[in-house]
C-alpha cells in the first residue's frame, strides 16, 4: 500500500473544512467544479481500499502533496504536524529519553514541563488526533450497508470492506487512546453523529476506556487473523495488542488495575504468528529495509515510509535527520545532511553499562547536558537510519525523505509488558526471564535469570530495548515515576539537575484553541 499514497484520487472527498478546533466532522466543499461527489467516486469499487489507505497514510503524511503540499489541516506547518512526529515528541521529549536543542516557538517547553494551553505541538497531536478519528468515521459512513445497496457494489468488493471496516474502526480507537492518553477527557465523535458543524460533547476517559475495549472485542471477528492480512495492515493481533495496553494501563486511566485482562489479552499476541528473528540483529528492526530484512516478522503495526512515495518532515525522516550533528557523518545515518537537534539524556545513557542496544554517538558530545540549545550537550542516538541492512541508504536517492517504518507495536514491546504483568503476579517469571532474554540474546547483552525479574528492572529494561519508541511517558506514569520527585532526569522540571513536577503534567492541556471553538469543552486541571 505504502506506494500507491500519495497519488490516489479519492483524497479530494476529504479535502474538507474540517475545524481545526475538531468541533466539525469531515464536510462537502460545495460548488466547486472540482469536487467529486462520493457518489461519482464510488462508482469505482477500488475506491474503498483507496480510501482506507488514506486512514493509515494520515499517520505518515500531513498532505496530499509531499512534505508540505495540500495540508491535511489549515494553519498547522506540515512538518510538526504530522501525526508521529507530534506523537513522538509528547511521548520523549517530556521524558529522560530525549531532548531537542531547537527554540522554535514554544517547543522548548517540552523539555523541561513548563508547557502551557497556547502550546501549538501540543495543538498539533490535538488536531491531528481528531482528525484521523474523522477519516475514519466518515468512511464509515461511506460503507454502511444502505450505502452499499444504494450502489449495488459486488459480493466480493462487500466481502472485503468488511475487513476494511474492522480496520478502520480499529484505526480510530487507535487515535481514540492516543487523545485519551495525552488529554483525558477529550470530544468524542463517531460516525453516527450529524456531519457538519456542531459542539462534539466531552467525555471522560472511563467512557473512552470502555469505548475502546468495547470496539476491540466487536470487530475482533472481522479482523484478518495473524499474519494473513497485508504488511503494515491490521490485524486481530494489532487489536489484541491494544487492548492489552489499555489493561495494563487502566490504572491509570479508570483508577482500576485490570492486569489479569491484559494477561488474557496479551496471550493471543505471544501465541501468534509474529516472531523475533533471532539471527537478525536488534538494529535492522530501525533500518530502511525493515519491511524485509527479516524484522517484519515481529512487526505488528507499523507507520510505514517510503523516501519516494511518502515524503514528509515528520516521521523517521525526522528521527534520522534530527538527531545527526556535531562531528557526526549523515552519510553513516542514510541522510543527506543533520539538523542538529535530537539527543537523550545521562540517565538513559546509564542505564546500558555497555548494552549493546545503546546506539550512542560520544565523539566530541558531552554525557551532561548543561545548554539545552547546544548539539554537543548530550549523546547523540543512532537508532534510526536510512540505511539498509545490505548496504546503502533508502529509495530516495537525495538521502533527504527515510524508507524507514515506524514500529508502533511490535512482539519485544509484548515480551516486555508480559515480563512486567509477571513481575506484577500475572504471570511466570521464568517464562519472563525466557522472553527478555530472547531479546536481549538478539541484541548481543547478557542473559539474566528469573530473580531479575522485578518492576524497576522491568522499567530500565522497557528503556533499554524500546527507547525512542514512543513508550517513555506512558510507562513512567504507569510506573508512578513520571511526576514527583521519585526520579529525577537533568532538565525534569526546569532544573538542569532535574527537580519534582506536580502531578497535572500527566495530561496536557486541551488546547486553548479548540476550547475557544468549542467553550463546552472543560479545561484539565491545573491548566
Amino acid at each position: 500500500m505504502k506506494n500507491k499514497i500519495v497519488s490516489l484520487l479519492f483524497i479530494v472527498v476529504i479535502s474538507s473544512t474540517f475545524t481545526l478546533s475538531c468541533s466539525s466532522d469531515i464536510q462537502k466543499t460545495e460548488q466547486d467544479p472540482d469536487y467529486l461527489t462520493s457518489e461519482t467516486l464510488y462508482q469505482n469499487e477500488a475506491s474503498y481500499k483507496q480510501f482506507l489507505a488514506k486512514l493509515y497514510m494520515g499517520l505518515a503524511t500531513s498532505g496530499q502533496g509531499g512534505p508540505n503540499g495540500a495540508p491535511d489541516i489549515a494553519g498547522i506547518d506540515g512538518g510538526f504536524g504530522q501525526y508521529l512526529r507530534a506523537y513522538w515528541q509528547l511521548n520523549e521529549l517530556t521524558t529522560d529519553e530525549a531532548i531537542i536543542g531547537w527554540a522554535d516557538g514554544n517547543l522548548p517547553s517540552l523539555n523541561n514541563h513548563t508547557w502551557a494551553s497556547n502550546n501549538e505541538f501540543i495543538y498539533a497531536m490535538f488536531s491531528r488526533g481528531m482528525y484521523q478519528v474523522s477519516l475514519c468515521n466518515e468512511f464509515l459512513r461511506q460503507t454502511d450497508d444502505g450505502k452499499l445497496d444504494s450502489r449495488n457494489v459486488s459480493a466480493a468488493t462487500r466481502a472485503e470492506i468488511i475487513n476494511f471496516r474492522a480496520e478502520a474502526r480499529f484505526l480510530r480507537a487507535f487515535s481514540y487512546w492516543n487523545l485519551m492518553d495525552f488529554f483525558g477527557n477529550i470530544p468524542f465523535v463517531t460516525e453516527n453523529d450529524a456531519v457538519g458543524y456542531f459542539l462534539p460533547p466531552q467525555k471522560d476517559r472511563a467512557f473512552v476506556f470502555d469505548y475502546i475495549v468495547s470496539e476491540l472485542n466487536a470487530i475482533d471477528g472481522d479482523l484478518k487473523s495473524s499474519g494473513t492480512n497485508e504488511y503494515g495492515r491490521i490485524d486481530k493481533i494489532a487489536g489484541k495488542m491494544l487492548l492489552a495496553k489499555l489493561y495494563l494501563n487502566a490504572q491509570v486511566y479508570i483508577n482500576q488495575p485490570k492486569f489479569s485482562e491484559a494477561s488474557v489479552a496479551l496471550a493471543s499476541v505471544l501465541s501468534s504468528t509474529y516472531s523475533i528473528n533471532t539471527s537478525s540483529s536488534y538494529d535492522k528492526v530501525f533500518m530502511a529495509d525493515n519491511d524485509v530484512n527479516g524484522s517484519q516478522t515481529e512487526i505488528i503495526f507499523p507507520i510505514r515510509f517510503d523516501g519516494l512515495s511518502t515524503q514528509t518532515w515528520g516521521g523517521t525522516t525526522y528521527l534520522a535527520h534530527a538527531s545527526v550533528g556535531g562531528t557526526m557523518d549523515p552519510a553513516a545515518s542514510g541522510i543527506n545532511s543533520g539538523w542538529a537537534g535530537l539527543r537523550t539524556r545521562p540517565e538513559l545513557v546509564d542505564k546500558f553499562s555497555g548494552d549493546p542496544r545503546g546506539m550512542f554517538y560520544t565523539s566530541g558530545q558531552s554525557l551532561s547536558i548543561s545548554n539545552i540549545g547546544n548539539f554537543t550537550d548530550g549523546y547523540a542516538v543512532m537508532k534510526f537510519k536510512n540505511i539498509k541492512s545490505t548496504g546503502g541508504q533508502g529509495s530516495d536517492a537525495s538521502g533527504q525523505f527515510a524508507d524507514t517504518d515506524f514500529p508502533l507495536f511490535r512482539l519485544g514491546d509484548a515480551y516486555l509488558m508480559y515480563a512486567e504483568l509477571a513481575a506484577r503476579g500475572e504471570g511466570s517469571i521464568t517464562q519472563a526471564a525466557s522472553y527478555v532474554n530472547t531479546l536481549r540474546t538478539r541484541a548481543g547483552a547478557s542473559s539474566i535469570t528469573s530473580s531479575n525479574i522485578t518492576l524497576d528492572f522491568v522499567l530500565d529494561e522497557r528503556s533499554r530495548e524500546l527507547y525512542w519508541e514512543g513508550h517513555r511517558r506512558q510507562d513512567l506514569i504507569r510506573f508512578g515515576k513520571y511526576t514527583g520527585s521519585t526520579y529525577l532526569w537533568q532538565w525534569k522540571g526546569n532544573a538542569q539537575a532535574g527537580t519534582g513536577i506536580d502531578d497535572k503534567f500527566k495530561l496536557f492541556p486541551i488546547p486553548s484553541q479548540a476550547i475557544g471553538s468549542n467553550p463546552t469543552l472543560q479545561q484539565n486541571a491545573g491548566y
